[in-house]
């Protein structure tokens, strides 16, 4: 017979009662694309007819979205391309508690509505106390393009040229700010600018003076730059912009701005990331002077920036919650990680696969410090094994280094070391 004839219906496999309970989950065109690869199958003579139920069953994803889950071994705690910082467990519960209806933006005492996501600007405001007020916009960027318009449209905004700084993915720090009507006044040079050079600059037209943090390269040398102290005797706004987001001084980042310092050494405005080394959501935090952050959260623009529920759920759980993935890997011991990784190569050798702890190098990454190291350790595997641990049904994603595979334990929680081993083992087989 000929096999084409033999294809099932499309509506007939669709009536199969688990695709069906499948659609309720993951929508029926999900489902549907899903038949029809598996009814292509058949047509190639891959799979019987009968089979084409449960076929299409194995091969549909586990979520409606595409993003796909991934295990983090580079060893970069803040892998851009990765997403950044991973949710707390508490971010998570938040975020999904606030995807029905919520009092994002009603009083339940009263009835009328309330400020939006006030608990979260609440949580904000008690962990940067040197702040007059906060304010929350969807990233970094959004932050200073607010502060740009709202400050500076049509007039000029002073900055050293050393602090010009490309932010990723071709986008500019220059570029950003001449998109919102300002002018820029570069002063000094690309590694050394000093205070007269500020204050030549500073004039009638100035909108404000503008500090940034260089998060993701260093210059070394012949070097000089003027703290944020330092100009606040010019007679303007000096914003400092410290970019990776730390709310206070971290011990082991020494050279790492934080919002409290700035603010404490005279900035009138700070802004920051949220997704970065605070450990939450993608969000540009404001911080700062009250009449400056009260005009920027009135601005028109402010509308078109502003946050889902979602977000400041996620935002409001990570101030208040417990420490965050950032955290414990930022200060994971490194004896601790050597044990780790010893106990898991141990259990891919004993599979038969060629694996060793080995010692590494990790980094903060995602913009933040910049040529600081963190020791670390790895599991050490043939490199013909990253694409194939990419690639698997959950994705682990280490860095290749040496011909040799790494996946390095500090970007790793703990307790999914078992399930790390379990999946380097299936994929080996």
């Amino acid at each position: 017979m000929d096999r084409r004839r033999r294809v099932p219906r499309t509506d007939a496999v669709l009536a199969d009662p688990r695709l069906e309970g499948m659609a309720e989950r993951l929508g029926r065109g999900v489902v549907k694309d899903a038949v029809g690869r598996a009814q292509e199958r058949v047509r190639r003579g891959e799979i019987e007819p009968e089979d084409v139920a449960d076929a299409a069953l194995a091969a549909l994803p586990a979520h409606a979205a595409t993003i796909r889950p991934v295990i983090n071994m580079t060893g970069v705690l803040l892998h851009t391309n990765l997403g950044r910082a991973p949710l707390s467990a508490a971010a998570v519960d938040a975020a999904v508690a606030a995807a029905g209806a919520t009092d994002v933006e009603f009083d339940l005492a009263t009835g009328v509505r309330a400020r939006r996501g006030r608990g979260a600007m609440e949580a904000l405001a008690r962990a940067v106390p040197a702040a007059e007020a906060v304010h929350v916009v969807n990233n970094n960027a959004a932050a200073l393009v607010l502060v740009a318009t709202v400050l500076a449209a049509g007039r000029e905004i002073v900055i050293s040229r050393g602090e010009l700084v490309e932010i990723g993915d071709g986008f500019r720090i220059p570029d950003l700010l001449v998109s919102t009507g300002a002018r820029l006044r570069e002063v000094g040079t690309t590694n050394r600018t000093s205070l007269a050079d500020y204050r030549d600059a500073v004039g009638p037209d100035t909108g404000f003076v503008l500090k940034v943090h260089p998060s993701n390269f260093r210059v070394e040398g012949f070097t000089g730059s003027v703290e944020v102290a330092e100009l606040t005797g010019l007679g303007v706004p000096v914003v400092s912009d410290i970019g990776s987001g730390l709310l206070e001084r971290e011990p082991l980042l020494p050279d790492e701005p934080d919002a409290a310092s700035a603010l404490k050494a005279g900035a009138d405005l700070v802004t920051a990331s949220g997704d970065k080394l605070l450990g939450g959501p993608q969000a540009g935090l404001l911080l700062g002077r009250r009449d400056l952050v009260e005009r920027c959260r009135r601005h028109p623009l402010a509308r078109a920036l502003r946050v889902d529920k979602l977000t400041l759920a996620a935002l409001e759980a990570t101030l208040r919650g417990p420490a965050t993935p950032v955290h414990r890997a930022l200060h994971a011991d490194p004896a601790v990680l050597h044990r780790r990784a010893r106990a898991m190569a141990e259990a891919m050798a004993a599979a038969g696969i060629e694996a060793k702890a080995v010692p590494s190098q990790a980094t903060v990454g995602g913009g933040g410090a910049p040529g600081v190291t963190l020791p670390s350790a790895a599991v050490s595997l043939p490199e013909g094994l990253a694409a194939p641990l990419r690639t698997g049904d959950l994705p682990v994603v280490g860095r290749v280094e040496g011909g040799r595979l790494l996946l390095d334990l500090r970007t790793l929680p703990p307790d999914r070391d078992g399930e790390v081993v379990k999946t380097v083992i299936a994929v080996s087989g």
